[in-house]
């Protein structure tokens, strides 16, 4: 092979390996990079820089339903739950089986006072995953907020059956226990809670 067909053949196969190679390898961030760096800028409460990372990330894959769910989450830190909520909602409806989603969407909505919302996505949460005791917990709270006590009590103990060192959920169970007029139930529970805790 002559030097000059030599030199193009090279040329050619420079190019093709640099058409296959992947976008990150010419310094364009994926989709996944961008929710990865989003996820530093909120650890260091770089909120504002986070939500830009996750707006980009969601630009080069409007599917990615992670994106949407951890900028709903920031977009709660900041107070912005409307936002939020809608958020979480695209999380679910591009993976409508992820229990943490509605989990999450369950506290968002909590939070802002919608209950029976809140009740019906973590008793979905719980559907999917029947293990998840912070959404049992959360539930637990949700329903002591609508008056009903008992359905409290119950969540907090499936939270604590679920997660024996999960003290919250002792102490929340204590707190309601004694509004029920079980002291010496509310009194073991505050001393779980207490031992667990470490003190």
């Amino acid at each position: 092979m002559s030097a000059k067909y030599c030199s193009t053949f090279l040329i050619l196969l420079a190019l093709l390996f640099a058409l296959t190679m992947p976008l990150g390898a010419f310094g364009q961030q994926t989709a996944e990079e961008f929710v990865n760096s989003s996820i530093g800028k909120a650890i260091k409460n770089d909120l504002d820089g986070a939500i830009a990372d996750l707006m980009t990330a969601i630009q080069l894959d409007p599917k990615n339903d992670n994106a949407y769910c951890i900028r709903g989450t920031v977009k709660a830190t900041k107070g912005d739950l409307d936002g939020a909520i809608a958020d979480l909602s695209k999380a679910i409806e591009l993976k409508p089986n992820d229990a943490s989603y509605y989990k999450t969407r369950g506290a968002t909505r909590a939070t802002r006072g919608d209950l029976d919302g809140a009740l019906a996505d973590l008793t979905k949460a719980i559907e999917l995953n029947p293990k998840n005791a912070v959404a049992s917990h959360i539930r637990g709270k949700v329903k002591w907020r609508k008056g009903d006590l008992d359905g409290a009590i119950a969540d907090f103990t499936k939270a604590v059956e679920l997660n024996p060192k999960f003290f919250i959920a002792y102490a929340d169970r204590g707190i309601a226990k004694k509004a029920k007029g079980d002291l010496v139930g509310s009194d073991e529970d505050f001393a779980q809670a207490e031992k667990l805790q470490g003190r």
